[in-house]
């Protein structure tokens, strides 16, 4: 009886040790997709932007930002407080909204 109850007692404690070593790296995913800092764009890179979405500080990530996909497939991260990225946010939003 006493085996049974040490093993179990392993069994557990072993089951924890993994889950706590397993938490890391799940904390972590989370940062993944997020922007650390911002790039400076040059203008010329702005007529390329394809796509863009917004990165909210309530999901894990540390600052807010905008996110640009750019029709070679890169990826750059702005400052949404900048003008010019408000300006295009609206003006690809209206066209957006004219498609539909």
């Amino acid at each position: 009886m006493e085996t049974q109850h040490s093993t179990m007692k392993f069994q557990v404690l072993f089951l924890l040790l993994l889950l706590a070593c397993m938490y890391p790296s799940v904390a972590q995913g989370s940062y993944e997709n997020c922007c650390l800092k911002y790039a400076n764009v040059k203008k010329s890179i702005r007529r390329h932007v394809e796509s863009y979405r917004v990165q909210e500080t309530d999901g894990g990530c540390n600052i807010p930002a905008v996110v640009l996909k750019l029709k070679n497939l890169r990826v750059i991260c702005v400052d949404p407080r900048i003008i010019w990225v408000q300006q295009m946010i609206q003006k690809m939003s209206a066209k957006n909204t004219g498609n539909m």
